[in-house]
């Protein structure tokens, strides 16, 4: 991201990768996940004592239920099916370490999608076109995904791709990140 890029050339920026294995699967809050320290986020504030770090980490619920990353052709179907005609929450866990102050900024971001009425013959010719078989939701909203939707509602549209700049934005400059 450009976004990031920008926020380098006056402090390091990282971005903490999940621990080999994680699939954002599981009923633990992205609010924990994102606020963990993963071992890449350790190895880079050891590699610069002044580096911000971040990660993100995102899960969709529907009915008060985590919907797991469907992992294969047959659950990402499934999944969509049960979202076919209803809304779909996004939770997106942010956290921004300052590794020189050991500061952490850590919210949530959501985003409510409401899927269109959608039939299994519609739904398998999406899932066989993009493949989303790794995606929160079942999905890949910047691409195909977007024609699964009546709506989409929230404050930051990059937060349903999983990592919320505007609010990143705002906790960079919190960090004292100079930004144009």
């Amino acid at each position: 991201h450009r976004l990031l890029d920008d926020a380098h050339s006056s402090c390091p920026v990282s971005r903490a990768r999940a621990p080999p294995g994680h699939h954002g699967e599981g009923t633990r809050p992205p609010l924990r996940r994102a606020a963990q320290a993963p071992t890449e986020r350790r190895v880079a504030a050891a590699w610069c004592a002044l580096a911000l770090i971040f990660g993100p980490d995102q899960v969709a619920v529907l009915d008060n239920h985590i919907l797991g990353k469907p992992g294969n052709r047959e659950n990402t179907i499934g999944q969509l099916l049960q979202c076919s005609g209803r809304k779909v929450i996004f939770h997106t866990g942010l956290c921004l370490l300052d590794s020189a102050s050991d500061k952490m900024q850590v919210d949530d971001v959501l985003f409510e999608v409401k899927f269109r009425a959608l039939n299994r013959e519609q739904i398998e010719h999406y899932v066989d076109a993009d493949r989303p078989y790794h995606s929160a939701g079942g999905f890949k909203v910047e691409s195909r995904g977007i024609t699964l939707f009546e709506y989409l509602r929230g404050d930051d549209p990059n937060a349903l791709i999983g990592l919320p700049l505007i609010r990143l934005t705002q906790m960079l400059a919190n960090a004292g990140v100079a930004l144009p």
